[in-house]
């Protein structure tokens, strides 16, 4: 709780308003306008496959966000780019990048997804494609329900990931291009570096969907219940807010991996898509998963995610394959915002511990 502002005292006010004054002066000078035209822009970027923009890029110069449009997708889709700072500075440089896939409920347009430790990365690009509501970083097996065309996978696959290298100074080889992602976007993550790992040569997991599985059947109820919008009812009047649980048209629980129920081998298509079943796959990666346990309370989403961290994790090392693994438990040493929750706070301590770990393995 904070606490309440002083009293005003009239020195101080003269003196921000003397002070607003001098500024308003130093405009009317002559060769102001042209020291507010010198502010670094956003870069350009220019339509392409299948991309066209929609509006004018808005931002500063290292953190902006573009928005567009594509067949394979119904609307208009945002995209947030952080550049390091010295970016404008040097042409003749080449970057990694890391594509950074969000949660359910979320759009690259809250600000509050250029986390800290992203922004402040030195040596790296950062790419924060839109997801969805609930897109579920795939191409929807129905893509003729009332939410349109839903074909995620190829968005970012076939047509974000070249028009960013197209506009940008990337590097553009496996080892210099990592995808990471936090609660539906670690799913995202890791079934991206699992179809093509010809592209990603780094995964992050934070919180993530990491197993689709019948073992997981909490997991799948909780996709299925972004499709149906199952969580409306637990919305209360809310003075016109829109309501957390609603993630858009209601559609079938089979639109996007077909049927969730493992009777007969139906649900044969979640089980494909599940990435600790696909662990194999990321033998020649380097992979990353963070975890908390949401203090034990399975009234919380982190009290499963951590049991598909911790099936995931028991794959990858049965297999064999390294990989680090870091379970803060309830957060109590993990940064002093982090709850051990499904949270902002323990997210972008994750990521503290983890962008250094790969801007030296991008380095190396």
């Amino acid at each position: 709780m904070t606490a309440a502002p002083p009293a005003a005292r009239p020195a101080p006010v003269r003196t921000a308003v003397a002070a607003l004054v001098g500024a308003l002066l130093l405009l009317l000078l002559p060769g102001a306008a042209s020291a507010r035209a010198a502010v670094p822009a956003p870069p350009t970027m220019n339509d392409g496959f299948g991309l066209t923009r929609v509006g004018a890029v808005t931002g500063s110069a290292t953190n902006f966000v573009v928005t567009v449009t594509t067949p394979q997708v119904a609307g208009e889709h945002t995209i947030r780019i952080l550049l390091p700072d010295d970016y404008a500075d040097r042409p003749d440089k080449r970057y990694p990048v890391l594509y950074f896939l969000h949660g359910a409920s979320d759009n690259p347009a809250n600000p509050g997804l250029a986390y800290p430790a992203l922004t402040a990365a030195a040596s790296m690009i950062t790419v924060i494609p839109d997801g969805g509501l609930r897109g579920w970083y795939t191409d929807w097996l129905d893509n003729g329900t009332a939410a349109g065309a839903q074909n995620w996978q190829t968005f970012h696959l076939t047509q974000v990931l070249p028009f960013v290298d197209a506009n940008l100074r990337t590097l553009t080889d496996r080892k210099h291009r990592a995808v990471g992602g936090l609660s539906m976007g670690g799913f995202g993550a890791l079934h991206y570096a699992q179809a093509r790992p010809d592209l990603f040569g780094q995964v992050l997991t934070m919180s993530g969907a990491n197993d689709l599985s019948a073992d997981e059947m909490v997991i799948r109820g909780a996709v299925v219940g972004t499709l149906t919008n199952a969580g409306t009812v637990l919305c209360a009047p809310s003075g016109g807010q829109p309501c957390g649980f609603d993630f858009g048209p209601t559609v079938s629980s089979d639109a996007v991996f077909g049927t969730p129920y493992p009777v007969f081998g139906a649900d044969w298509r979640w089980n494909a898509a599940d990435p600790t079943g696909r662990a194999g796959l990321l033998a020649d990666t380097g992979i990353a998963v963070y975890t908390g346990n949401g203090n034990g309370n399975p009234a919380g989403m982190e009290f499963w995610a951590e049991g598909t961290a911790t099936r995931f994790t028991d794959r990858l090392t049965a297999l064999g394959i390294p990989h680090r693994y870091v379970n803060y438990g309830n957060g109590s040493a993990w940064g002093p915002s982090c709850d051990g929750g499904h949270s902002y706070g323990c997210w972008a301590q994750d990521l503290v511990d983890y962008v250094p770990r790969l801007e030296a393995a991008f380095a190396a």
